[in-house]
């Protein structure tokens, strides 16, 4: 007979992560040999540290999962405030690692703040979809906005492009759930979507096309820009107007285009000025790898020989010629998989899907069977950021994704990122365990 002891488990769950953290482990480990079977001197202690942090989080997943979630309801707007001030104290006086000041240090330890500030956001953002269902639309849709740019800026400015991108798709999912207007969702993206493009459009005309295009020059001449800005609020103001005094449904259209295009230009201002070119480089590298073979294509190009070269059984543990060797940079992090593919082959890739799949599929079933409408919003935002994490590392290092630097769940190196992780599978499981409370 099942205990009371171990009725806040979800034993499938705990399996599918204890094997993924398990083969983390391991292939860190494999990522520190060199070709001559030594320990390279700058990662040697990476799995020993990936090994406690493993210990760590496991009592912190066992924990939440015991932990009633429905107490954190009060508390979720203090966090949010909490890590949001902690976020503008990384920016301030946090340390450099790989060009972005994300992190901070506390006695012997350090950690990045951007990692917990997903989960917190998650727990906040459901609190406000199941308190503001009798907003107006309008005021609704707003005010998750300004609950997703506050977080998300905090993180783009410090840069880190890669970590701030999670809250978007958080803040989709979350929001098709929680009923925010899926017009305003819809334009939302669109504009993120035309943002995107006329941000990596300069480094494309400089990097990859090497040729001069009048339309993509515009988006570098500030003067030109402006007027075009200007232009399109005027034309978009118009179609207001027009649309209050005539009623006619194209002034909405005319208005609601040029109101698109003039804040997608803006944004794209704003963003790169916020990031670097090497980083919008990165975002669109994967198109053509070979157009900076050293550089930003570097990493695709050895990324893609590690895991075509692992063929369907793979080469064995430990003989991956391009990890130990060293062609691979940040392999035990962002390239994980690399090296695992590499080692393991496709037979090793489709055990890693399944797993993934078995925990997707499991978070999947706990929304549906849960009463509790907030655990239904929080595990609808753990998915949508696994998810997301998945999808993209594995598309990155495949190059057919760009490379953001996003690590994969619960494999790469990282005591913040698998900390954050393995919480939210406890925050699951209580969900899940509460599923017919209210």
């Amino acid at each position: 007979m099942k205990t009371k002891v171990f009725s806040h488990i979800d034993f499938l769950l705990l399996f599918c992560v204890t094997v993924l953290v398990s083969i983390g482990i391991t292939f860190i480990y494999s990522a520190a040999i060199n070709s001559d079977g030594v320990l390279v001197a700058k990662v040697r202690t990476e799995y020993i540290k990936q090994i406690i942090w493993a210990g760590i989080s496991l009592v912190f997943l066992l924990v939440a999962s015991y932990f009633d979630f429905r107490k954190i309801y009060r508390y979720a707007f203090i966090l949010y405030i909490i890590i949001c001030v902690v976020l503008l104290y990384t920016r301030l006086f946090g340390y450099v690692v790989n060009n972005s000041k994300s992190w901070i240090r506390i006695g012997p330890l350090s950690f990045q703040p951007s990692e917990f500030a997903k989960l917190i956001y998650i727990l906040f953002f459901a609190r406000f979809l199941d308190t503001s269902k009798l907003y107006s639309p309008i005021k609704r849709f707003l005010l998750s906005l300004l609950i997703l740019l506050v977080p998300m800026g905090l993180i783009l400015i410090q840069p880190d492009f890669g970590s701030s991108i999670v809250f978007l798709p958080i803040f989709f999912i979350m929001g098709y759930l929680g009923g925010l207007s899926k017009k305003y969702l819809s334009i939302l993206l669109i504009v993120g979507i035309i943002t995107s493009v006329y941000t990596v459009l300069p480094v494309y005309e400089t990097q990859i096309l090497n040729k001069t295009v009048p339309f993509i020059h515009v988006l570098t001449n500030k003067k030109v820009l402006f007027i075009l800005i200007v232009s399109f609020l005027l034309v978009s103001t118009l179609g207001v107007i027009g649309k209050l005094l005539f009623k006619k449904k194209y002034f909405y259209w005319i208005a609601l285009v040029f109101g698109i295009l003039a804040v997608s230009l803006f944004g794209s201002y704003c963003a790169r000025k916020v990031m670097k070119e090497y980083q919008i480089k990165r975002l669109i590298i994967f198109i053509d790898p070979s157009s900076d073979p050293l550089g930003s294509g570097w990493n695709i190009r050895q990324s893609k020989i590690a895991i075509g070269s692992g063929t369907f059984k793979g080469r064995g543990y430990m003989k991956g010629s391009q990890s130990h060797k060293r062609f691979l940079p940040e392999q035990s992090t962002d390239f994980i998989f690399s090296i695992y593919a590499e080692e393991t082959g496709f037979v090793g890739g489709i055990i890693l899907f399944i797993l993934f799949f078995a925990i997707f599929s499991r978070m999947i079933f706990a929304m549906r069977v849960t009463k509790n409408v907030y655990g239904y919003y929080i595990i609808g935002g753990i998915f949508a950021m696994m998810f997301f994490h998945f999808l993209i590392n594995i598309g990155m290092v495949m190059g057919i994704m760009p490379c953001t630097g996003i690590p994969l769940p619960f494999l790469s190196y990282g005591g913040s990122s698998l900390l954050t992780n393995m919480i939210a599978i406890g925050l699951v499981m209580s969900v899940y365990t509460r599923r017919l409370e209210f």
